[in-house]
């Protein structure tokens, strides 16, 4: 079974430029490998052509903008839309994805007026994998990824 996972887990993708340090994110990586399956790290923002480091972007309405009012909505698109091709290609089922995030939020992102609050909503990348049948994680939900994983009897 393929695995997608938001990169910034794993790797210094994040908006500044630094990884997501979360040690409970090892655990499941090392919980997904031991069940044999193959972790796929995937950048949204990266593949959408935007650099890092970059400046933060929340969802503001229908657009995604940085804190210096750039609409960046475009690359946000673009990103979510090669995930879902490589989702496709290497028939990934499940993702794990970094909640708040523009890109990558599952139940909550941040409300796009860069003042840390918090709002009900996905990420771009996340609201078009769940339309086309991807179940998605957080990186706080351990137990529902472990079931989920010992269910589809990897």
């Amino acid at each position: 079974m393929n695995v997608l996972v938001s990169s910034c887990f794993l790797l210094p993708t994040r908006y500044d430029g630094k990884a997501q340090d979360k040690p409970e994110m090892q655990a499941i990586i090392n919980f997904l490998k031991e069940a044999g399956a193959n972790v796929i790290p995937v950048c949204a923002e990266q593949l959408g052509g935007l650099s890092t480091p970059r400046l933060p972007a929340e969802i503001s309405g229908n657009k995604v903008i940085t804190i210096n009012g750039e609409d960046v909505t475009k690359q946000f698109s673009a990103g979510a839309s090669s995930v879902l091709k490589l989702c496709q290609e290497l028939e990934v089922k499940v993702a794990i994805m970094k909640e708040r995030s523009p890109s990558c939020g599952v139940n909550q992102i941040y409300d796009g007026t860069h003042s840390s609050s918090v709002v009900s909503g996905s990420g771009v990348t996340t609201k078009l994998l769940k339309e086309n049948g991807v179940v998605i994680f957080t990186e706080n939900d351990i137990e529902g990824i472990r079931e989920y994983i010992w269910k589809q009897k990897i």
